[in-house]
């Protein structure tokens, strides 16, 4: 090939690859930001959240990652989402028995996790937010956590060069509304799924999973003593129960009471979730164990019952020694390090 014709076969040649690169880019952002692609365990049933009305975007769910750990999301700048969700303890708050944020406030209950948000129709505590879209707006606006004015926060980001973009990427255009926030918030709340732990390799019969002797003996109580409410593959059914947990006066915690104004739900609270327990103390909806072998003890003998206890615990949990060991190392195989470790939920530097 002589040089006049290896010139012409080359500049053909880039030309050909310009107009595939540039077809590519088309066609990946005609219909908008391009799609995060969210894997759900196998083994889980099908999400409650209807994806189809906020469907994931990698900038969207960027900005949501930005925002929760943005600390000028509260009133003074001082409390972000992730000052009280923390990865490391699951997106609990650890060491703190109840939530507290700005100014010095506290709240009368723990922080709950955030992982498997999907699967759940109703949250907080009590139950009392019934959509996860609108589940930011309790902890925005309290004022006992990050007290913030949603109309005031809308203005500070809509002056921000960084949100604007940040915006337009996800939604199209610099509008920043509270319905687009909200929506980003949601599609990375959406991406904490925990599903991962040694628990779920077993069950997933992966090469060389198996439980030890002490785990399979902790796994066959928990199945017994613990998996009425405890349900599998969650670790929760998801219910609202009063566990005997005795009442606190000074908290005045009447639970799923104050939602519903029925005296049969007084002292209820939801079931939560066993998975990462063992990384996401202190317990109960106000914190009020720090250690997981309290609350094995609160079960065997310190139930008080009232006149909405559950059944299923009025004659306590009788648990041995051994019995609450080996339960222990079966709780142990359902940390998921690599949740709790995942760069891409990490805490992300705010210039």
């Amino acid at each position: 090939m002589n040089l006049k014709y290896k010139a012409i076969y080359i500049v053909g040649a880039f030309c050909l690859l310009l107009i595939l690169v540039q077809g590519r880019a088309g066609k990946k952002y005609a219909g908008g930001p391009e799609p995060y692609l969210l894997q759900l365990p196998p083994n889980f049933p099908k999400p409650v959240y209807d994806f189809s009305r906020n469907p994931l975007t990698k900038p969207g769910v960027a900005l949501g990652r930005f925002m929760f750990y943005d600390f000028r999301l509260s009133k003074d700048s001082t409390v972000s989402c992730g000052f009280c969700h923390q990865q490391f303890a699951a997106f609990g708050h650890f060491d703190h028995a109840l939530a507290h944020g700005v100014e010095g406030q506290q709240g009368n209950r723990s922080v709950p996790v955030l992982f498997n948000m999907i699967w759940q129709k109703a949250f907080m505590w009590d139950g009392g937010v019934n959509h996860l879209e609108i589940q930011p707006l309790t902890p925005l606006t309290d004022h006992n956590e990050m007290a913030v004015d949603l109309k005031e926060l809308l203005r500070k980001m809509q002056a921000d060069p960084a949100y604007r973009s940040k915006f337009k990427a996800a939604f199209g255009s610099e509008d920043i509304t509270s319905e687009r926030m909200f929506k980003a918030l949601t599609q990375f709340v959406a991406t904490m799924i925990s599903a991962n732990s040694r628990y779920d390799s077993v069950m997933r019969k992966l090469p060389g999973a198996v439980f030890s002797a002490e785990e399979q003996a902790g796994y066959n109580i928990f199945q017994e003593k613990c998996a009425a409410c405890h349900k599998e593959p969650l670790f929760t059914d998801l219910t609202y129960r009063s566990n005997g947990l005795p009442y606190l006066p000074a908290l005045n915690d009447v639970g799923r009471m104050k939602v519903t104004g029925n005296t049969d739900d007084n002292l209820r609270f939801k079931v939560p979730s066993l998975r990462n327990i063992l990384k996401s103390s202190p317990y109960m909806h106000d914190g009020r164990f720090y250690d997981i072998y309290q609350v094995f003890d609160f079960y065997d003998h310190g139930v008080a019952v009232t006149g909405t206890t559950d059944p299923i615990v009025k004659k306590g949990i009788p648990l041995s020694d051994q019995e609450k060991r080996q339960l222990y190392f079966f709780l142990n195989t359902l940390t998921d390090y690599s949740f709790i470790n995942n760069q891409a939920l990490s805490e992300i530097l705010i210039h």
